[in-house]
C-alpha cells in the first residue's frame, strides 16, 4: 500500500513495550536568556510527507520557539523509538500509537496533557476532538500522555464492476451481515476471484474484535469492556451467532479462511481479483495515486440493528523531560490545527481527530471524486456504537497467540462454536494476571 502518512505503520510502532526510563536529557534547548527554545519533532512519515510537514512548520510564527523536524526513516521508526526511549533522548514531540501512549503514560514517561487540553485556549479543547479518540487516549486514572492526531476508520472496499456484473446490489450504509455473506457467495470463483471477501490483516474476522461489531450491533456485549484497561472479555449469545455465520461463510468458500496470506490483498483488489475486502480509509490515498482499472467504492461495515464500527487513532506524545512544556504544547497545537491543512490535500489518508481540521481532508476526497469514502468515513465518525481494534496492553501478543491456537480453529470448523468459552476463559486469565 502506498501510504504517505504511515497510518498503519503507527499500529506497528504501537506494539512496542516501553523500557522504563526517566532523566533530564531532551532535544529542547534555549529558553530564558539563551535565545529561542528548540522543539524537536519526529514522525514515521515518508520523505515526501515529511517535506510537506516541514514546509507547513516553516509558517509557525513565534520568535521564542524554533521547530526542528528530525530525519527518521519511516521503515525503521519502531527501532529508532525504542533506542531513543532507552537512551532517554526522545524528541519533544513524536508520533505514537495508542498502545505506546498507554504503556508509556502508565510508566510515568510522558507529559500528562489532560488538564491542559480540557481547559485549553480558544477552540483547541477536548470537546473539539472526536470523543472516542479522546476517551481511548485516557489511562485508567484519566491521564493523557499525548493527543490523538489522525483517525483510522474502517469498512468494506468493494469492486463495483464485479457487483454489477453479478447482479448484486452495491454495498451501502445499513446493509446487513447476511447481505454481505450472500454477496460474497455470489462473487466467489468469478473472474479470477477465489473468494468473495478477503480481509486485511488488521480487520480480519480471524481476530475477535471485528466480530465484536456483530454482537454490539445486535444488542449483545462487546468482546471486551475496554481495550486499554479491560476487566473482562466475553462472547455472549449474539457474538456466537455472528461467529456461526462466519464459520458457515468460510466453509462454503465465500470468505477467505484463517491463515490466508493477506499481504497482497490491496494489489489483488486493484487488479479485480478480490471483490470485497475489509480495510481502512487510508487505502483511498494509494488508490488515488495508483488508479486501479476497476470501479470501486467504500461502504460502512454491515449491521444487524444499531450502527456499529471499529475505531482507532494515532497521535503525538511528549516525554516527561521535555525542557519547555508550554513551548512544546504550542507546537503540538499547531500540528493538530494547521499542519494537516497543508498535508492532507495532497494525500487524504486519514481524517484529523481535531474536528475543525477535517474540512481539508473531506474537501480533498471530494475533489478526487471519492464520494463513497467521504460518506463512509463520516458515517464511521458518527456511528452510534464503536468497538476497539485490539488490546493496547503489554500482554496483547499473548492474546494473539491464543487467537491462533483457540479461536481460528473454531472458524475453520475444527472445533464447535461452544468452544469459544474456553478461549474467553484464557483471555480473562490474562486480564486477571495483568491487572
Amino acid at each position: 500500500m502506498k501510504r504517505t502518512l504511515g497510518v498503519t505503520a503507527l499500529v506497528c510502532a504501537g506494539l512496542l513495550v516501553a523500557t522504563a526510563c526517566g532523566g533530564s536529557d531532551s532535544g529542547s534547548s534555549g529558553g530564558s536568556g539563551g535565545g529561542p527554545v528548540t522543539v524537536t519533532v519526529m514522525t514515521w512519515e515518508s520523505a515526501d510527507t515529511n517535506a510537506a510537514i516541514k514546509k507547513a512548520l516553516a509558517d509557525f510564527k513565534d520568535d521564542n520557539i524554533k521547530v526542528e523536524l528530525l530525519d527518521t526513516p519511516s521503515g525503521q521508526y519502531g527501532d529508532k523509538l525504542a533506542s531513543l526511549t532507552q537512551a532517554k533522548k526522545l524528541p519533544d514531540l513524536f508520533w505514537c500509537g495508542n498502545d505506546t501512549e498507554q504503556q508509556y503514560t502508565s510508566q510515568g514517561l510522558l507529559v500528562d496533557w489532560a488538564d491542559k487540553i480540557k481547559n485549553g485556549n480558544g477552540d483547541f479543547k477536548a470537546d473539539k476532538f472526536v470523543p472516542s479518540a479522546m476517551d481511548n487516549w485516557k489511562t485508567a486514572d484519566g491521564q493523557m500522555g499525548g493527543l490523538p492526531s489522525l483517525m483510522n476508520t474502517y469498512g468494506v472496499w468493494y469492486n463495483a464492476d464485479a457487483f454489477t456484473a453479478a447482479g448484486v446490489p452495491l454495498p451501502k450504509a445499513g446493509w446487513t451481515w447476511d447481505d454481505m455473506y450472500a454477496a460474497a457467495a455470489k462473487l466467489a470463483n468469478k473472474n479470477g476471484a477465489k473468494y468473495g471477501l478477503v480481509a486485511d490483516q488488521l480487520t480480519s474476522p480471524d481476530g475477535p474484535f471485528t466480530m465484536s461489531m456483530y454482537s454490539v450491533s445486535a444488542g449483545g456485549a462487546p468482546f471486551t469492556d475496554n481495550v486499554n484497561h479491560p476487566t473482562k472479555a466475553e462472547m455472549d449469545d449474539k457474538y456466537q451467532e455472528g461467529v456461526q455465520k462466519l464459520v458457515t461463510a468460510i466453509k462454503n468458500g465465500s470468505v477467505a479462511p484463517p491463515g490466508y496470506d493477506a499481504a497482497n490483498v490491496q494489489s489483488l483488489f486493484a487488479a479485480g481479483k478480490v471483490p470485497m475486502t475489509f480495510g481502512g480509509q487510508w487505502l483511498a490515498a494509494g488508490f488515488q495515486t495508483d488508479k486501479p482499472k476497476i470501479k470501486y467504492g467504500f461502504a460502512p461495515f454491515p449491521q444487524v440493528q444499531t450502527p456499529t464500527t471499529l475505531y482507532d487513532s494515532v497521535g503525538i506524545c511528549t516525554p516527561q523531560y521535555t525542557k519547555d512544556q508550554d513551548a512544546t504544547f504550542k507546537v503540538l497545537e499547531y500540528l493538530n490545527t494547521k499542519v494537516w491543512d497543508a498535508v492532507l490535500p495532497a494525500s487524504p489518508v486519514a481524517p484529523p481527530a481535531y474536528t475543525p481540521a477535517q474540512a481539508s481532508y473531506f474537501d480533498a476526497l471530494t475533489k478526487a471524486r471519492q464520494p463513497t469514502v467521504v460518506d463512509t468515513v463520516k458515517a464511521d465518525l458518527g456511528a452510534e456504537k464503536t468497538v476497539g481494534v485490539r488490546f493496547t496492553t503489554t500482554w496483547a501478543q499473548q492474546v494473539g497467540d491464543l487467537t491462533t491456537a483457540d479461536y481460528q480453529p473454531i472458524l475453520l470448523g475444527k472445533k464447535p462454536v461452544s468452544e469459544l468459552s474456553g478461549y474467553v476463559g484464557k483471555i480473562n486469565g490474562l486480564i486477571k494476571q495483568g491487572g
